[in-house]
């Protein structure tokens, strides 16, 4: 992906996604021969997504849009640039279900109680990594001691550099962080005005394919890296059916997307701009399965918000089962 890319990419605002005519679910308006002919009120539903993962891939397929329609709800996309951006979107109620990583619902829940855990795709550790220029010096993470790292603050990648330089005796203190975001930061380490970069897919894979970045390390054994499912909570637990129908629609894409790789490459190819070989590349580092939120993920994604605490990037400690969805959404 060229910088032209990334910049058109994360340069959308979330005035455009958060229109006042956007709303949640609520229903639509009938002539009173239609509401005689049906009891059934149809509603609207919408539901945030981003450019790259399993819910564009679902909206392209369009298999949601029936599966909901026979429970009278439509569906209404809304397009985000990044997962801050999403949750945003959903604390000002502009969608009702949308699709993070494992930091932005942390910044979320400390804002806005009214958000609740649904569902999360199961480990991605390989999908985010620390890399550095394929002819750079640096050959272990000792040796980025003094060196300027570039990341994005306060998202899944600033919890993995805290655990990498944890796991080899090092802090924060021993290098130069420098807070980019992703299309910055890209730039930043062409031009070797950084040192090292820590970034997630695609941005990742685009990396490697297209100036050959050497990975030093990836979350395996680290972190976790889960892509998890949000909801407002009002909703969440007023609708536990149409819950249900998400999770298991999202669950068989993940299916379909394991077994096809090559077609769904294809079908982000367009929205995403980038090209085939990427995708194909990020894809298979994805965590293919989406399952209501366990006592398990819940404790890890505990971790990444006490780490964040630490660093003093949230105001106050978060307890993550206070947001898990108490609903039996199968």
């Amino acid at each position: 992906m060229n910088i032209s890319i990334h910049s058109s990419w994360l340069k959308y605002t979330l005035l455009a996604a958060s229109l006042g005519s956007l709303l949640g679910i609520s229903g639509c308006a009938k002539k009173p021969e239609q509401q005689a002919e049906t009891k059934q009120e149809t509603t609207t539903l919408n539901i945030g997504f981003q450019k790259y993962g399993i819910l564009p891939i679902v909206k392209a397929k369009g298999e949601l849009e029936k599966s909901l329609a026979a429970q009278g709800v439509n569906i209404k996309w809304v397009e985000f640039p990044a997962g801050p951006q999403l949750l945003e979107g959903l604390n000002v109620g502009s969608v009702v279900f949308g699709e993070a990583g494992e930091a932005p619902p942390i910044f979320a829940q400390a804002a806005n109680p009214n958000l609740v855990y649904v569902a999360n795709q199961p480990p991605a550790p390989t999908a985010e990594a620390l890399i550095v220029q394929k002819d750079s010096p640096i050959q272990s993470i000792q040796d980025l001691k003094g060196k300027r790292v570039a990341l994005n603050k306060g998202s899944n990648v600033h919890y993995l550099l805290l655990k990498l330089l944890e796991a080899h005796n090092l802090t924060l203190n021993d290098i130069q962080p420098v807070y980019l975001p992703p299309s910055d930061a890209r730039a930043a380490f062409e031009k070797g005005a950084v040192d090292a970069w820590v970034i997630w897919d695609p941005f990742f894979s685009a990396a490697e394919h297209q100036i050959q970045a050497r990975v030093i390390a990836n979350g395996e054994h680290l972190v976790s890296n889960h892509q998890f499912y949000l909801a407002d909570r009002k909703f969440a637990e007023s609708n536990p059916a149409v819950l249900e129908t998400l999770v298991a629609t999202l669950n068989q894409t993940t299916d379909w997307v394991k077994a096809h790789p090559d077609d769904a490459a294809k079908l982000l190819e367009k929205p995403t701009g980038l090209e085939f070989a990427v995708l194909k590349t990020s894809i298979s580092r994805m965590g293919f399965g989406v399952q209501p939120i366990s006592e398990k993920v819940a404790k890890e994604q505990q971790y990444v918000a006490d780490a964040f605490f630490a660093q003093k990037l949230i105001p106050k400690q978060l307890v993550i089962q206070d947001a898990i969805l108490k609903n039996d959404v199968k």
